[in-house]
């Protein structure tokens, strides 16, 4: 549905970006190093940095800083990459936990039965889905099976949950039998609504980093539940499920299950530190006070010994 305006705005040049910013009394310490940043990054992307600092009249707040939106927008970066980290090893681990129950359970192609999962699970429009995965797939061991068995482009389940996407990783755990799934979400001490919930999130977060849009103050659009059975989630607050803490305390758990992570949320914790000496955006972030110690982030209980840090 139209909003009824035209767009109008015209295209302007990193200098002229640069005076409107200016002359609504944003703050500039180096004129050409910020005309360098401009080019760098786009004046629309770090717009959603100095966002919080503007009037409603697209005025700047007295002593809003060029500098400070920058620093944010690096935080962001920063923190998005940290992200990324943890959601790569909690991924693989879920690969690797999906495809060892479904074969030792249902054999070698065990995806390839809709009996090996729920009624309501559109299997084929899955499999069709992971069949064109793998033929967009540039993997040599694809080309291998493609050149030397019958079947493709049907792969075995341990190849499969190689090539396809965390997006239909996740709609492969939703379907899977309940009895299966609960083997798979008691590694992470969670009911398997919960897990499922949590990979409907991870592939949403996941989808927004590998875009390199903002996360840091970012409102969930894919919150997920909280388990109610375990009363860390509770202690001392239950934290929102719509803001960032809620997902690194999910990645938080669900690492500490391999015994990864330490590192992780020391080098997470140092880069928060900054930003959460300030209210506002512990509330942006969803943390809560004295939330360096929260239960399920400081989780000293899962501490390994540095020896076997390493790992990491």
């Amino acid at each position: 549905m139209d909003g009824g305006m035209i767009y109008d705005k015209l295209p302007l040049t990193i200098e002229q970006q640069l005076e409107l910013l200016s002359a609504r009394s944003l703050v500039f310490n180096d004129r050409e190093l910020t005309l360098h940043t401009l080019e760098r990054i786009s004046y629309y992307r770090l717009s959603a940095y100095w966002y919080p600092v503007k009037n409603s009249n697209d005025s700047f707040k007295p002593g809003a800083s060029f500098d400070v939106a920058v620093q944010l927008y690096e935080f962001d970066r920063h923190l998005r990459l940290h992200v990324m980290d943890a959601i790569e090893r909690v991924e693989i681990a879920l690969r690797t936990a999906i495809t060892y129950t479904l074969a030792h359970t249902y054999g070698t192609f065990a995806h390839t039965a809709p009996i090996n999962f729920r009624r309501s699970f559109r299997h084929n429009q899955w499999v069709t889905k992971v069949q064109q995965e793998a033929q967009n797939s540039q993997e040599d061991f694809v080309s291998h099976f493609r050149n030397t068995y019958e079947g493709y482009p049907t792969l075995p389940i341990w190849m499969v949950t190689e090539v396809i996407s965390l997006g239909t990783l996740s709609r492969l755990y939703e379907g899977m039998l309940p009895h299966d799934q609960t083997k798979i979400a008691n590694d992470y001490h969670v009911k398997p609504v919960v897990l499922r919930s949590w990979l409907r999130t991870l592939t949403y977060v996941r989808n927004v980093c590998a875009h390199h849009a903002r996360l840091w103050n970012r409102q969930l659009s894919v919150s997920p539940e909280l388990p109610r059975h375990d009363a860390r989630w509770q202690a001392p607050v239950t934290p929102t499920n719509r803001r960032l803490f809620a997902v690194l305390l999910i990645l938080r758990q669900m690492m500490a299950h391999h015994h990864q992570g330490v590192h992780w949320q020391q080098r997470v914790s140092e880069l928060l530190e900054p930003i959460a000496s300030k209210n506002y955006w512990c509330i942006a972030m969803g943390l809560p006070n004295d939330w360096p110690n929260h239960p399920l982030w400081n989780r000293v209980n899962d501490d390994i010994p540095d020896d076997e840090r390493v790992q990491e």
